[in-house]
């Protein structure tokens, strides 16, 4: 049955409500309980056969070690006062694992999304991405210059990581979230089904 209702195109065309849901309306386009998968088909198979899969699958686990013992360590700094080198070197240690996963993520990203940075499927996790590597390497900055104190540098480490935190949260929910998505094929798939 066709209808023709030109003043409900006319307000749809203005109604910028962003709280459609809350307001018991919905934009045509949105389908109830739909969610566009993370993976096509295409770009499972490119992540399943990227060797960069695996490498990430490396680097995540031991950047998040390389965090806790480099937290420990700059925790132990600011509440004793003692042991400022070796906090200051794990900091450095993790920032250049941070650097690694970020250059080999891209390339990864590259292979499955045909984009460095910023594809649709991770375009949030790499904008917090870019404020945690900013805030690496303000560290490194501030450290090399020596243009901060010595506590200061462990509060800017602890600002940087806990935006790490975030980002590192941020990928965990979308790998589940795809994994649970997932045809039942891709369990076997050892790390790169873990990436999922």
């Amino acid at each position: 049955m066709f209808t023709y209702n030109p003043l409900g195109r006319l307000f749809d065309s203005i109604d910028c409500c962003p709280w459609n849901a809350a307001s018991g309306r919905l934009p045509q386009r949105v389908v109830l309980g739909a969610r566009r998968p993370l993976y096509t088909e295409e770009q499972r198979r490119r992540r399943d056969n990227s060797r960069w899969t695996i490498v990430q699958g490396v680097l995540a686990p031991l950047q998040f070690a390389v965090f806790l013992i480099s937290l420990g360590l700059v925790l132990h700094y600011l509440a004793s006062g003692h042991g400022f080198a070796v906090a200051t070197a794990s900091v450095v240690l993790k920032t250049l694992v941070l650097y690694a996963i970020m250059v080999t993520g891209s390339i990864w990203e590259r292979d499955v999304f045909g984009r460095y940075l910023f594809a649709p499927a991770f375009f949030w996790e790499d904008v917090v991405s870019i404020l945690v590597l900013a805030l690496h390497t303000t560290y490194l900055i501030a450290l090399f210059s020596g243009a901060v104190d010595a506590e200061r540098l462990m509060w800017l480490a602890l600002a940087a990581y806990a935006s790490y935190v975030i980002n590192a949260a941020q990928f965990l929910i979308k790998f589940r979230a795809a994994r649970l998505a997932a045809p039942p094929r891709t369990a076997s798939l050892g790390i790169a089904g873990a990436l999922e």
